[in-house]
């Protein structure tokens, strides 16, 4: 895997001019993966032991954290992320925070699953920072609150120990446990600032709720579908088109720059598992003068199986939702959409229903995974 470069120390004082001129970041390989703690998903931070300066739900605010140097409350400066108090020691005699004190903030996950990497983003805290991190996992099913996430008998796994991280920065860390998780528990030693929390991971659904609905779109990203690969990802990520919900604004979905040849453009996807599709819905919704102009939808069962070909290429309208009920189901592991000759869709959605082959194989991963 690549080497992920480290930040230390803090970052120069604002100076004036664009806040990110020297913002300290890296490409991180793990970003490929969704965010698991996306809004969208359904994450939330749901408990947090201190936040006097600034919310704990900041830390998953979706875009990057904004700065306004002349924003003020009547606590101090008005930061965009996560921030609390001053640590003190115990006397005059140690006013230092003892090497344990720490703060910390619970993250439910939106979806749950096996985490590749984090990102601990210190934007825009220059001095005041944590000085180092740490996060932990844990997998309790149903609802648990705070008190129940904290109780003595919840076994937390280590996803990254205590390492020291730099102020106004993009903090990358690679994960390598292979569990599934629901909850994360972000440690900042001993007090400080994060703006963003990004959970990079693979969705792992339950099988049982799956069997439960029957009938699902086997390609959303809450029930474990995923995008493997796509043509371009100029304007916005291919993921897009598989979040939850109908996109509200022009790059909430997936749209390519202007082709200047005779080629087109396309999505792969993998499936919750083996599935069996039925009917499948392609959206173009706020795709208004860059909607594509005609899609097509093919499947394969297995890695190396054959394409075939399930919607053939059909023209389409903008900021329009359109149905299509299969003729015949199809069985398949893996999907692709293709679009001519280039443009944006907002959603894809294949409707259907896991074979026995992948409630067997989904069933026994969720099992290996300690979930």
């Amino acid at each position: 895997m690549t080497a992920i470069p480290r930040f230390t120390g803090d970052a120069n004082p604002y100076g004036g001019g664009d806040p990110y001129a020297d913002y300290r970041t890296a490409d991180l390989p793990f970003t490929q993966y969704a965010n698991l703690a996306d809004r969208n998903l359904g994450a939330g931070v749901v408990a947090a032991n201190d936040e006097f300066f600034a919310e704990r739900e900041n830390l998953l605010v979706p875009g990057r954290a904004e700065f306004d140097p002349e924003h003020f409350g009547h606590k101090g400066k008005v930061m965009d992320g996560w921030e609390t108090r001053r640590r003190r020691g115990a006397s005059a005699d140690h006013p230092w925070p003892a090497a344990e004190d720490h703060d910390w903030a619970l993250v439910r996950l939106g979806a749950p699953g096996v985490i590749r990497g984090i990102v601990v983003d210190t934007a825009h805290f220059r001095g005041n920072y944590p000085q180092a991190v740490s996060v932990e996992g844990t997998c309790v099913p149903g609802s648990p609150s705070p008190r129940e996430l904290l109780a003595g008998d919840v076994k937390w796994t280590t996803l990254v120990p205590r390492t020291a991280v730099g102020g106004h920065a993009a903090n990358g860390f690679a994960v390598a446990v292979e569990q599934r998780f629901t909850h994360l528990r972000v440690n900042q030693h001993p007090d400080g600032g994060i703006a963003r929390l990004r959970v990079h991971g693979e969705v792992v659904p339950d099988p049982a709720w799956l069997a439960a609905l029957g009938t699902f779109d086997v390609v959303a990203l809450e029930n474990g579908g995923r995008v493997e690969d796509a043509s371009d990802l100029f304007y916005s990520p291919a993921t897009n088109t598989i979040q939850p919900g109908r996109s509200r604004k022009m790059d909430d979905g997936w749209e390519t720059r202007r082709r200047r040849d005779t080629g087109h453009d396309w999505i792969r996807y993998r499936l919750a598992a083996q599935a069996q599709i039925r009917a499948l819905e392609i959206d173009t919704a706020y795709l208004k003068g860059n909607s594509a102009g005609w899609a097509s939808v093919s499947v394969r069962d297995g890695e190396d199986g054959d394409w075939r070909e399930i919607l053939p290429r059909t023209r389409l309208q903008p900021d329009t939702n359109h149905r299509f009920v299969l003729p015949e189901p199809a069985v398949g592991t893996h999907a692709r959409v293709d679009i001519y000759p280039d443009g944006g869709i907002s959603r894809l959605r294949l409707f259907g229903s896991l074979t026995q082959e992948g409630t067997t194989r989904l069933t026994t991963r969720h099992q290996e995974l300690g979930a």
